[in-house]
């Protein structure tokens, strides 16, 4: 059972797990220093111009009004490492901080850090053996900014190193499908000039400082394509991205067998796809050249192919997909091409997640709109409700805003375009950025969005019901801990709670629980009765919960 509370815990433990597997030797095993002796390991001496405004040169770094940091560096390999550590240095040490401060308090048991840093090393043993050596080269210039405060567990270059398969690490050890991504596309005559339009949301949840610091990167490589992606302190990989000749990647966590060795970090194959690629094919091929270890769906768009596709990899399993004579593409956290129309892992995930039903409200809103727009797709983005505009409680994992999401994104490719969300959520202003201004033209160092085309804020964010979603998720963070520790609440609380979020089933699966801890009966079933009645998120969430329902009715009748 996945909560979100409980997400959020599982995501930071194997963050944690990724990281204390370097104390167990891994760094004095692995000699991989890259060799960078052909780039420059000179940069300018970084100028702090203010508080939002740093600079080296002709690259910077600054905080624009929305809260979004507008980063734009330049050069070989080694240089794009070293400026972007320098620049970032505080937002790196940041984030890293975030994450390595957890592993004491997530796994205190040092025989259970033991045994799965053992797991963990065993997992990673060969992975730097996959990493393009250009990619190890800016990693090792960008870890040249990483915090001393972890040279304990690991030196600098080796922690930032494992740090880009964190994703991949916390899916292979127990093949977890915890994000949620939804994107679509749209051409032709589904949108209102012909041009290819593509939304996403990145559902990645690692608590809420961090995705504070969002940062918008331009890179402007010596070798390849320039290109902008989505980021955060100490990430060189690709999540979301476009490059200047207007090809997309974005990454939707798809489901297959657990792998027995870490290859290829699929942010790692993203980045190349895009700094690499200028068309469908050429993306198709560089993803066929990659080992990867988990399994994903990379979604692609082409100015110059004026649609869009899906790149399926897997440990064993590589499909591409596109639906003939149609002028729209959908993606969840499923597979949909031949290659995996028998795959049984795949097969199970359909039926249990709550990746087809988000799937089908795609298609149900995509229905609604002849002609799709910038402003719609980022409508599309922050919708809330469920299919038939059903009321499903707010963070509810079938809808597409789930209220977690990192960020959303929507590209038009052929003009070089980008929206980005905001805080909070995709709630924010979308920010408007254009390539070919910011690539063909040198970038100033105040602001690089076209604030005139930005996408309003959504009035949502002002609602009563906002803020009582905000409650509910400290609430439910209270009402866990008093269930793991067997705490009592205030008789107050449990009617509080259940006003913050009435139509979300895990609210009353949380009340439920906590009344069966203190054996409350008939209480406790009247809770799971509730939440059976509401939309539950998975097939193996509403299993437990006609567990709880059979198990209560057989203790009240005794």
């Amino acid at each position: 059972m996945f909560l979100k509370t409980s997400c959020f815990t599982k995501w930071l433990c194997f963050f944690a797990l990724l990281f204390l597997l370097m104390s167990c030797g891994v760094s004095r095993s692995i000699k991989d220093i890259p060799d960078v002796s052909a780039y420059s390991s000179s940069i300018e001496e970084r100028i702090k111009v203010s508080d939002s405004v740093f600079t080296i040169g002709n690259s910077f770094l600054s905080k624009n009004k929305q809260g979004l940091w507008e980063l734009y560096v330049e050069g070989d390999p080694l240089q794009i490492g070293l400026q972007t550590g320098s620049l970032t240095q505080e937002l790196f040490k940041k984030q890293e901080h975030a994450f390595l401060s957890k592993v004491g308090e997530l796994v205190p048991s040092k025989t259970k850090q033991y045994l799965l840093r053992k797991v963990v090393a065993w997992y990673n043993r060969k992975m730097y053996l996959h990493i393009p050596a250009e990619y190890k080269a800016e990693i090792y210039g960008l870890s040249k900014y990483a915090s001393n405060d972890y040279n304990h567990i690991a030196e600098n270059y080796l922690r930032i190193l494992y740090l880009h398969g964190a994703h991949d690490i916390g899916h292979a050890l127990q093949d977890l499908a915890l994000v949620g991504c939804s994107s679509f596309a749209a051409w032709g005559e589904k949108t209102v000039d012909g041009d290819l339009i593509i939304g996403r949301n990145f559902d990645f949840y690692a608590g809420d400082d961090f995705a504070k610091d969002k940062i918008i990167a331009f890179v402007s490589p010596t070798e390849g394509h320039k290109f902008m992606s989505v980021t955060w302190g100490g990430m060189i990989g690709v999540v979301s991205g476009m490059n200047e000749h207007g090809l997309t990647i974005t990454i939707n966590a798809g489901k297959s067998k657990i792998p027995l060795l870490a290859k290829t970090p699929i942010s790692i194959l993203a980045r190349e796809i895009l700094q690499y690629a200028s068309t469908i094919d050429e993306a198709i091929a560089i993803a066929k050249k990659r080992e990867v270890f988990v399994s994903e769906s990379i979604f692609i768009g082409s100015a110059k192919d004026k649609k869009a596709i899906t790149i399926e990899v897997s440990p064993k399993n590589f499909g591409v997909y596109e639906v003939p004579n149609s002028n729209q593409l959908i993606c969840s956290n499923h597979f949909q091409s031949e290659a995996y129309s028998n795959d049984q892992n795949n097969i199970k995930h359909i039926a249990e997640s709550h990746s087809q039903y988000r799937y089908k409200r795609m298609q149900e809103l995509l229905q609604q709109q002849p002609k799709v727009t910038p402003q719609i797709a980022v409508d599309i983005l922050r919708n809330k409700e469920g299919l038939n505009n059903k009321q499903i409680g707010y963070g509810n994992e079938k809808a597409l805003n789930q209220l977690l999401a990192h960020h959303g994104i929507v590209f038009k490719p052929e003009d070089r375009m980008v929206w980005v969300s905001s805080s909070p959520y995709q709630l924010g202003e979308f920010v408007a950025y254009n390539l070919n201004d910011i690539f063909n033209k040198k970038p100033t160092k105040t602001a690089l969005s076209q604030s005139e085309l930005n996408i309003e804020k959504d009035s949502f964010q002002f609602t009563k019901a906002y803020k009582d979603y905000e409650n509910y998720r400290q609430l439910s963070k209270e009402i866990q801990i008093a269930i793991d520790n067997k705490e009592t609440l205030d008789p107050s609380f449990i009617g509080t709670f259940q006003k913050t979020n009435p139509e979300y089933w895990e609210v009353y699966y949380l009340i439920g629980k906590y009344y069966y801890e203190k054996q409350y009966y008939t209480a406790a079933l009247h809770a799971f009765e509730e939440a059976s009645d509401k939309e539950i998120t998975t097939v193996p969430d509403k299993r437990e919960i006609d567990l709880y329902i059979k198990k209560l009715k057989r203790k009240l009748k005794q």
